[in-house]
């Protein structure tokens, strides 16, 4: 059997066949990397509005009376900070504070609640948290529903404009990091949040998988005169990453932890528990010994993950997690976990780019464009 046969396929596959998407293999899935061009699906996005199938996510359900005590257990967020409706950025840690995952936490009620993880690790993930139900004896109903759920990102400063023109509801009322069910978009009832991957406005569209495509066409059709584009894994990617955004398997892995990777936000260690609290801890007292920093290459070439990181003496210092020449600003950026004496904004460094060495110096992660999100 062909290794394509066995990758996995959303819903939209055979729309991305007849739009001339370039499909490749990502985390198990056939995906569209790029249509018209990831530099121009990437402007899109920035300028006017673009549209990427993302139900290659995974979607778990966790109800009952232990619901939330469940998720405060596995999160190393508080989702007694957000109210009903609202969404919370957190992560899953090991007992030694690795990264199983990070997700979106949507909070139906306090004993009801959506989880959004990454289309790679979801075998992985559902395993994780079946067994910490078992071990702790949480009384909840989990259900994992992605092989039933469509998902559709609507992304870019005109999003809201077009999406607006396909609902009864009043989309300017949706706050970032909020969510309303019910609603109907081309006679398919989803789930809409404003949230998004990209650091622009934008919003996030759930539906059945059997329904999703309706919505897709739908969206496609009314912003032809919004000069929609259909996106791919590519530009989500640089999208992302302009946006200080952190990508599983890249700034955060089962080795490098969310303080690491400078997402410390998102994890509260004063709240009562959570599975790697400790570890946690104990790096934040002795001190960070290495970090996610954000660089600018001064001399030319582009810096791929995976790269090393030398300091001057030739000693490797890190490596790269995620380096592009970005569409906005037209430089060679990106993202290095490297040892915590070489992170002051200025400090020079070099890359080993193939056979080369290449400059680089440590900037602000804000970094890499301006602050697009709301």
């Amino acid at each position: 059997m062909d290794v394509v046969d066995k990758l996995k396929r959303t819903p939209l596959y055979e729309s991305h066949l007849k739009l001339k998407g370039r499909m490749v293999e990502f985390g198990g899935w056939e995906m569209p990397v790029q249509y018209s061009g990831l530099v121009e699906e990437h402007n899109a996005v920035r300028n006017g509005v673009g549209i990427f199938d993302v139900s290659h996510m995974g979607e778990v359900e966790v109800r009952g009376k232990d619901a939330k005590r469940f998720v405060q257990h596995i999160i190393t967020n508080d989702v007694d900070r957000i109210g009903k409706n609202e969404i919370q950025y957190a992560v899953m840690c090991y007992e030694n504070g690795g990264v199983v995952d990070d997700t979106l936490v949507y909070k139906r009620d306090e004993d009801s609640y959506l989880i959004i993880i990454n289309a790679g690790n979801i075998d992985k993930d559902v395993e994780w948290m079946e067994r910490a139900i078992s071990e702790m004896e949480f009384e909840v109903e989990f259900s994992h529903i992605s092989h039933d759920t469509g998902e559709i990102a609507l992304q870019g400063p005109k999003a809201e404009e077009l999406l607006q023109k396909c609902v009864d509801f009043d989309l300017s009322a949706l706050k970032f990091f909020n969510f309303a069910e019910d609603i109907n978009i081309f006679g398919v009832s989803c789930l809409v949040s404003r949230s998004g991957y990209t650091g622009e406005d934008g919003f996030e569209i759930y539906a059945s998988s059997g329904e999703i495509e309706k919505v897709w066409n739908g969206l496609l059709d009314k912003g032809r005169e919004y000069n929609i584009h259909p996106c791919g894994l590519g530009a989500r990617d640089t999208l992302r990453f302009e946006a200080n955004l952190p990508l599983y398997g890249h700034e955060l892995t089962e080795e490098i932890s969310p303080l690491e990777a400078g997402y410390g936000f998102c994890v509260r260690l004063d709240k009562e528990e959570f599975i790697g609290m400790e570890s946690l801890k104990l790096q934040r007292d002795l001190g960070l010994k290495r970090k996610v920093v954000g660089f600018e290459l001064v001399d030319r070439g582009i810096a791929r993950a995976g790269y090393e990181v030398l300091d001057e003496e030739g000693e490797i210092i890190g490596h790269v997690t995620t380096g592009y020449k970005s569409p906005t600003v037209g430089k060679s950026i990106g993202l290095a976990l490297v040892d915590a004496g070489h992170l002051s904004i200025g400090s020079g460094f070099y890359i080993q780019i193939r056979k080369k060495r290449v400059g680089a110096k440590v900037i602000s992660r804000k970094f890499l464009t301006k602050n697009y999100a709301r």
